[in-house]
């Protein structure tokens, strides 16, 4: 499979607090890869970085070949990166129809195309088109998700990252929104999903990387990293042994 995305050897930091050292993965066309490990092992800076809302001291970040490492985030996605943040950060005095509508900015002149890209948005989201009219902030937090996502497809991204998409969801909702992110894969958009329930993460992706604070300490097929010990250690700090199975 071609590079989709590569991030070479980047340093992340914030102010004078580093955050990340040496990060580098890949992203094939069509792939789901996930950044798993504990709470501040780097997963959310890594992810900021890739989508520009965090420029690196160091590294490069290249998306089909093009350096983007100093892109700000409108321009990444133009080129076909969108992010669906943490926590959701969706427009709460807004109506659902007028968040999608902001996903959807590089298209803003074209109304038929917007009015296409909203249909497709419903038909995943079923429950959005009934609340179209109604303002986010009056949404579930399951609802609110389902925003979030629908909104960066607004822009056709060639590649989506999710940050915590399960974060403070009921677990049925979670197997829903999981679903349709196997869904949005499928129709061949490429996802960078970081996830602290590893084994959703690890059922959901093909390849995954393992960060423990700031660094890459194993990566490889999820089917093998479900049995290393290494990620069991990075999620909760026991050792196979004193774990159930994932």
């Amino acid at each position: 499979m071609t590079a989709l995305l590569r991030a070479e050897g980047l340093e992340l930091a914030y102010g004078e607090i580093a955050a990340c050292r040496g990060i580098s993965f890949h992203i094939a066309e069509g792939e789901i890869v996930t950044l798993i490990g504990a709470n501040g092992a780097g997963k959310s800076t890594t992810l900021r970085a890739i989508a520009g809302a965090l420029l690196p001291r160091a590294g490069s970040i290249h998306l089909r070949g093009q350096d983007i490492t100093y892109l700000p985030s409108y321009e990444r996605t133009r080129l076909g990166i969108s992010l669906v943040p943490e926590g959701r950060r969706v427009f709460p005095f807004l109506t659902v129809r007028e968040n999608l509508e902001l996903g959807a900015f590089k298209y803003r002149r074209q109304i038929g195309k917007i009015r296409d890209l909203m249909d497709k948005v419903f038909d995943l989201f079923p429950r959005l088109r009934d609340r179209a009219g109604q303002n986010a902030g009056t949404l579930s937090g399951g609802e609110q998700q389902m925003l979030a996502l629908g909104r960066a497809m607004m822009s056709e991204p060639d590649l989506v990252c999710l940050d915590e998409p399960s974060l403070g969801l009921a677990p049925m909702v979670v197997q829903d929104i999981f679903g349709t992110i196997k869904t949005i894969n499928a129709a061949g958009t490429s996802v960078l999903l970081v996830e602290q329930n590893a084994r959703y993460a690890l059922e959901t992706a093909s390849r995954g990387y393992v960060l423990q604070t700031g660094s890459i300490i194993a990566s490889g097929a999820c089917v093998a990293l479900r049995h290393d010990d290494r990620v069991r250690q990075a999620y909760l700090g026991r050792s196979a042994a004193e774990q159930v199975k994932l």
